[in-house]
């Protein structure tokens, strides 16, 4: 009897070793198989494909042997960000989502995905290298552009960046941000747009009302200064003049509630979705905070950031009358979703102001000759530090040419002197090769 129940024992426990053996490897299967058979190569066995931009150029290439980039490598610089690599370091690169697609492995038959595909991005690789040179050497920035029509993303660049076949080069401090996307900064004036949004709406009988300065608002014992003395002006040359004392009074007027509820509404503090990457949130003062802060949150400095992406979307509602295409980088036939993100009478204000902006102060002959219809604001947002932030943002009125931008040059000083320019740069590129 005892012989009986020790061989019963025995198979038991060799049946329990069996079973335990059996459960790691199903376990260990599932987590890794795919890379078991991908042992002796990063790519399958099969497929291929290639990322190409809106007119063809190939920025990236692979088959079941080799991954390649763009030939050109001022392109494989300026469109980095938005190709990505095969390592996805940048995180934000179309590459390392469509290449992990394409190695798709079937645990049930054990075999690798094995064919061919094209991804056909909206942006413009020439466009791309126009804004990488445009930002210069040495300097941090974000370039975008978008077709406010159809939502198409044109641009995205982001400085500093690098050759991903150039092992052997020094990696920049920060060279694997997406600063389009991935990061939020102090906005300066060009926040005014909002204040000014929720202004138009809140506010009873804005575009008659007047403001007058003298270099310096003083509320609750708190000093707003003003980069000029402005003395008396209407609400349109209170944004024309960038006035801080304007917009601090402003911005008490809007009430912090009013205000908070149109940042809200203009997805300025959500985080987004740009085919399926995610985005940076963005940050303003929510809790009381006095009309002090208030002020400075409504001129676009307090706790004010915003991402260069969600500005875009901004101004792109802006020019389309309010409805916002959402932006696409990845080539689509069907219908862009359209969302309506700003009033239309609202929107239409706004375009004024901003057309204003750039006839009566941003003198167009000697910045941007030659760009009819251009819409825009500056700014120059202060970091507490002696330096500032340089913003340029806006559209072209202009159903022919239906470009909203937006321009961020980190610590480079004043928005029109150095956000202007690359602004300039890729606008006259962008119209030369509509010609």
């Amino acid at each position: 009897m005892k012989k009986i129940t020790r061989r019963a024992f025995s198979v038991l426990l060799l049946a329990a070793m069996i079973i335990f053996g059996m459960t790691v490897y199903v376990l260990q299967y599932v987590d890794n198989s795919r890379d078991w058979a991908l042992y002796f190569s990063r790519a399958n066995s099969g497929s291929g494909g290639e990322i190409i931009d809106r007119s063809g150029t190939v920025l990236a290439s692979f088959d079941a042997t080799t991954s390649v980039f763009a030939d050109d490598a001022a392109t494989r610089i300026a469109c980095y960000h938005v190709t990505g690599d095969y390592w996805n370091r940048s995180g934000t690169g179309a590459l390392g989502t469509f290449w992990e697609d394409m190695q798709d492995y079937s645990i049930i038959t054990g075999t690798t995905k094995n064919e061919r595909k094209t991804l056909r991005l909206n942006v413009d690789a020439a466009l791309c290298r126009t804004a990488y040179e445009a930002i210069g050497p040495d300097r941090k920035g974000a370039v975008m552009m978008m077709n406010y029509r159809t939502g198409e993303v044109l641009v995205m660049v982001s400085a500093p960046s690098i050759d991903p076949i150039d092992g052997e080069a020094e990696i920049p401090d920060g060279a694997f941000i997406n600063r389009c996307i991935s990061a939020a900064y102090t906005p300066g004036s060009v926040f005014k747009l909002i204040t000014s949004a929720a202004a138009i709406e809140d506010v009873p009988n804005m575009s008659e009302r007047s403001f007058f300065c003298e270099g310096v608002y003083t509320i609750a014992g708190v000093d707003i200064k003003c980069a000029g003395e402005h003395w008396t002006q209407t609400f349109e040359q209170a944004l024309a003049n960038s006035c801080n004392v304007a917009f601090a009074q402003i911005a008490v007027k809007v009430g912090q509630e009013n205000m908070v509820e149109h940042v809200k509404a203009y997805g300025f503090l959500d985080r987004h979705d740009l085919d399926g990457i995610p985005t940076a949130a963005g940050s303003y003062p929510t809790e009381f905070v006095g009309d002090p802060e208030l002020a400075w949150s409504g001129i676009g400095q307090s706790t004010d950031l915003v991402c260069p992406y969600t500005l875009l979307r901004f101004v792109a509602a802006i020019a389309n009358d309010g409805m916002l295409c959402t932006p696409r980088l990845l080539h689509s036939d069907a219908p862009p979703e359209r969302t309506r993100l700003i009033e239309s009478s609202t929107a239409e204000d706004l375009k004024s102001m901003m057309s204003y902006n750039v006839a009566y102060h941003y003198e167009p002959e000697k910045n941007f000759p030659g760009i009819a219809y251009l819409c825009a604001k500056t700014g120059t947002a202060e970091l507490g530090n002696g330096t500032s932030h340089a913003w340029f943002t806006g559209f072209l009125d202009d159903a022919e040419h239906p470009y909203a931008f937006v321009v961020l040059i980190e610590n480079a000083g004043g928005g029109l002197t150095n956000a202007g320019p690359v602004a300039n740069a890729l606008l006259q590129a962008a119209l030369a090769s509509d010609r």
